[in-house]
């Protein structure tokens, strides 16, 4: 308990997060922590001093609480700047009276203990009051969240605590207030984590992680001393180990970087070198992308000019015939080279908040002006209400036109183009999704996974990167799609955005 308190409060320090709510959380980790220290150094060497030191410990933790609630709360709950000071002044008045006759009793540590659990059951009531009045949203549940999980630790603290007096039940106490205090940590440090689930996922890691640490612990440690190990013990160490990397890890980072600026790269980890380096392809295929197009398109434009002057000073049919085609493939490599440069070139975006009921129905009216369209029938599904996403509105109907002309290419014969919309709610906020659809060829399941890749093609003609330029604007949205084809039944492209509401 003492070292999980002391590398919460480390954690706190080390970051950029230094305002009043996240000091007063970690000086009421400092305080658990001089408190849990003192007990633990009282178990080892029985001494009068670590008895005084626990009491100290336990007595400081009533301000810095009233002090953490207080700014959680935000000033708007019935305690007062005022509470601060007064719980301050009963803690040093509690400190003078250990030292003097009255504190020498028995009933001291009792009376101690007491006061600390009255104030924190002030606080805890301030914050049922405070999020009470909250209205409903992200702030008000995620400090639902922190009220349940103070509720539940209580529970759990007094079941073990009535269970060690009935039976030799495992000193699981300080587990479950290690565990409510990094919780604390991840409500306070993280406001943007409003979703049960993300703490729901969280918590499974850091549990996956301790268990895993357990066992590994558990089977190294057997075949040298299989016996007098405690399973809290190892589990308490395990979970303390998997919350220390972090912060040790920040530590290090600053200490080589002070002394070795240029050894960055120490605290990649091995299994983060691939998307390092996928990055950095990406940032230098970024930066070749515009001197490689002017570097083709220069002798394309000069190639295209020398065919045309011929084209237009021949009298044979032949010669006008091998110089059109001379003239078309330079045509057709300059556009090559046009949507490489779509491609690689970084994200430029106009986002704000658009109706993309409005976005398809403009991508629509430049689909069916296409001549490709002919004999395609167009039918929409546009569910009206939708909330508004923010994107690119330019972007967006290009990605729509060129998911729509693939389509059309795949229905040489005629057949049926749908576009739907419809709102999904996730946990998280609602989303809109964009469902396109066609009667067409489909594909199969060779091809479906490969799409999406840059280059890759099934036309004769093709570049490949169109539906590859479709996914990259998509994911610079914070969006995602995917397809779903069967051959000779047609394919389904599905889009979906976050509203952020």
């Amino acid at each position: 308990m003492a070292a999980t308190s002391f590398t919460i409060a480390l954690s706190v320090f080390i970051t950029d997060k230094k305002d009043r709510l996240h000091i007063s959380f970690a000086a009421f980790c400092l305080a658990v922590c001089v408190a849990e220290m003192a007990l633990f150094s009282q178990e080892l060497t029985p001494h009068a001093f670590w008895i005084d030191v626990r009491q100290i410990g336990i007595l400081a933790m009533a301000p810095p609480a009233v002090w953490f609630f207080l700014h959680l709360t935000g000033s708007r709950s019935y305690l007062i700047q005022g509470s601060v000071a007064f719980t301050a002044a009963l803690s040093a008045a509690g400190i003078m009276l250990k030292f003097s006759l009255f504190g020498q009793g028995l009933y001291f540590p009792l009376l101690a203990s007491t006061y600390v659990l009255v104030v924190l059951a002030v606080c805890y009531g301030a914050l049922l009051w405070h999020v009470k009045k909250l209205p409903p949203g992200p702030d008000k549940r995620r400090l639902k969240y922190l009220l349940i999980a103070c509720a539940i630790a209580a529970v759990l603290c007094a079941a073990a605590g009535w269970g060690n007096l009935v039976w030799d039940f495992p000193p699981v106490t300080g587990l479950v207030l290690s565990a409510l205090l990094y919780f604390t940590l991840l409500v306070v440090a993280y406001p943007q984590l409003s979703a049960l689930h993300d703490y729901f996922a969280r918590a499974l890691i850091i549990f996956v992680s301790t268990l895993t640490g357990a066992f590994i612990f558990y089977t190294v440690a057997f075949f040298f001393s299989p016996r007098g190990l405690s399973f809290t013990s190892v589990l308490m160490a395990s979970f303390l180990i998997v919350i220390s990397v972090t912060p040790v890890r920040i530590i290090l980072k600053r200490i080589f970087s002070f002394f070795y600026p240029d050894s960055k790269d120490v605290f990649t980890s091995l299994y983060e070198f691939d998307e390092k380096l996928e990055r950095e392809k990406t940032s230098l295929l970024a930066e070749m992308a515009p001197v490689f197009a002017h570097e083709i398109r220069n002798p394309l434009g000069s190639i295209k000019g020398a065919a045309q002057y011929l084209a237009s000073e021949s009298h044979t049919d032949e010669h006008k015939k091998l110089l059109s085609v001379i003239i078309e493939e330079t045509n057709r490599l300059n556009t090559v080279v046009s949507r490489f440069l779509d491609y690689a070139r970084p994200f430029r975006a106009d986002i704000q908040p658009r109706d993309i009921n409005a976005v398809i129905r403009r991508a629509i009216s430049v689909i069916a002006a296409n001549r490709l369209a002919t004999g395609i029938a167009i039918t929409e599904e546009l569910n009206e209400g939708l909330p508004a996403v923010k994107i690119d509105e330019q972007q967006f109907v290009q990605v729509i036109i060129n998911i729509a002309l693939n389509a059309i290419e795949a229905m040489p014969d005629g057949g049926t183009l749908t576009f739907l919309t419809q709102k999904i709610e996730t946990d998280v906020s609602a989303a809109v999704e964009i469902v396109i659809g066609d009667t067409g060829m489909g594909i199969g399941a060779a091809g479906l996974k490969n799409i999406f890749k840059p280059f890759y093609t099934t036309k004769d003609r093709g570049v490949g990167l169109g539906l590859a330029i479709c996914q990259k604007i998509i994911k610079e949205h914070g969006g995602s799609i995917r397809a779903r084809s069967q051959p000779g039944q047609g394919s389904v492209f599905y889009i979906r955005l976050n509203t952020g509401g």
